[in-house]
């Protein structure tokens, strides 16, 4: 796909934003002509750039590996041996089935062992799977591992909350509902202690 070369000043786009190319256009066009509308109504004659552009944005964890968060490390922890935790990370995905929202938000431990880093890492490796698309517990999972892999921790914990679009605006239309979904490793998988402790923290009693 291609995008704007964003060092070059393009007089009719001054705000540098992507290219969407023809074909992505003329495939929105498609689908809103299939849903009942007029792409060509004036409400409608920009959507096709707007959809694709989003879609850029809401795809963009396909750009980057969420590992390069946990490369910068930190091993003088100075004896600390507590879990290191991060509550309520608000996130947005979207589901593989319907491409349908899921927002929710996500808590995030670990029980270092020999190396750290920076709290908003955490949230960065989540967002950087989260702008995918996605089935929540593959999220969790993936999160989950990616900082046991990088960190190699005594033990991790994902857990996960979130509403789903294909739930609420389409089928059962059911709204209130939260999936939760988690992922132990470790020590928080292998000890009932651990675990009970972690759920606590994040707010499980």
């Amino acid at each position: 796909m291609h995008v704007h070369d964003h060092d070059e000043f393009d007089p009719e786009n001054p705000l540098n934003k992507p290219d969407v190319p023809e074909e992505v256009q003329e495939a929105i066009r498609t689908l809103l002509r299939w849903a009942g509308d007029d792409p060509e109504r004036e409400g409608l004659i920009d959507t096709p750039k707007r959809v694709g552009r989003a879609w850029l944005e809401y795809c963009e964890g396909y750009q980057e590996d969420p590992a390069i968060h946990l490369s910068r490390v930190f091993e003088e922890v100075g004896g600390y041996d507590e879990i290191v935790l991060l509550k309520d990370i608000p996130f947005q995905s979207h589901c593989e089935h319907h491409m349908a929202p899921i927002t929710g938000k996500a808590h995030v431990a670990y029980l270092p062992d020999k190396k750290v880093v920076g709290i908003s890492k955490l949230a960065r490796v989540l967002h950087g799977f989260a702008r995918r698309l996605q089935i929540q517990e593959r999220l969790t999972a993936e999160v989950a591992q990616c900082i046991w892999d990088h960190l190699e921790p005594q033990g991790v914990a994902v857990v996960i909350e979130a509403q789903h679009g294909c739930m609420t605006g389409r089928g059962v239309k059911t709204h209130g509902v939260e999936m939760t979904t988690s992922r132990m490793l470790g020590c928080f998988l292998e000890d009932h202690r651990s675990r009970k402790e972690v759920m606590a923290l994040m707010g499980f009693g």
